[in-house]
């Protein structure tokens, strides 16, 4: 057995950080979010969430990887990989675990996830999503961190004092002969958290106010509004038609997202309110 920049070989087996760490998140914000799901309904049992994560997990990984596919970064394409290049070589369509998987991707597979879990078991999705909030920023904010163990998510050359080495066959095209980059999956890292909190506490304080579905609404403002800010500094972005696409995308999600929020709230009271247990 032996250790690499990037996993542990045992024998022919080899494990990679980059899993390791995104199971991780996984793991913890579904922990997180039975413990919620709990405080919401106390008629529901917290399991059901480690159920729910079984499909969530498959098809949020499916999702992400095919955003990847179909939207390949700015360094992908200059080294010639694109769509069709995955869609001819299979074995590297399939490669999730060395990196390369989209968020936007893995939080529409993974709700779709949850729909089939609610649909077949006769579970409230928009209860589901609601409990998940605050637990999936916190995954990924641990996922982001197979990021730096991948050495992408950085941001322009730096000299504070806070910037991450590169190694030089990580760098992107253009930038060969700068070492320290900013680390922009730490950012995110520290703003999932922040949003993990903010959450909590808009559910804490606004919970008899809040119909279901409102808090994952939210998490569809906040996290796109992350995005969209982080992308003005991502070097290896998502190019069509001249523009950043996920940042035009998350603008989008960010908008129509606070907009169904004022019209659910507009004028008529609240439904199906979201009881609090005590603490």
């Amino acid at each position: 057995m032996y250790v690499d920049s990037y996993g542990i070989h045992i024998g022919l087996v080899y494990i990679h950080f980059y899993g390791i760490i995104v199971m991780t998140g996984a793991l913890v914000g579904t922990y997180i979010a039975s413990r919620m799901i709990r405080r919401m309904d106390d008629q529901v049992s917290p399991d059901i969430m480690w159920d729910a994560l079984v499909w969530a997990l498959i098809l949020g990984v499916i999702g992400a990887r095919l955003y990847h596919v179909f939207t390949p970064s700015k360094s992908l394409l200059a080294s010639g990989i694109d769509t069709h290049y995955y869609l001819t070589h299979p074995l590297d369509l399939i490669a999730s675990w060395q990196g390369g998987l989209g968020i936007p991707g893995a939080i529409i597979g993974g709700v779709a996830g949850m729909w089939i879990f609610a649909h077949r078991n006769g579970y409230s999705l928009r209860l589901l999503l609601d409990a998940t909030a605050p637990g999936l920023a916190i995954g990924q904010a641990i996922g982001r961190w197979g990021n730096f163990v991948n050495q992408e998510i950085y941001g322009p050359p730096t000299n504070l004092p806070w910037g991450i080495y590169i190694r030089p066959e990580n760098r992107m095209a253009g930038f060969q002969q700068f070492d320290r980059f900013q680390p922009l999956f730490l950012y995110e890292s520290i703003l999932n958290v922040l949003n993990a909190v903010f959450l909590y506490l808009i559910w804490r304080r606004f919970g008899d106010r809040l119909r279901r579905g409102d808090l994952f609404l939210v998490y569809l403002v906040t996290y796109p509004l992350i995005r969209f800010g982080l992308e003005f500094l991502r070097l290896d972005f998502v190019p069509l038609f001249g523009i950043n696409f996920n940042q035009g995308l998350m603008l989008v999600v960010a908008l129509v997202s606070g907009g169904v929020l004022y019209w659910r709230h507009r004028s008529a009271p609240p439904v199906e309110p979201v009881p609090q247990s005590p603490t």
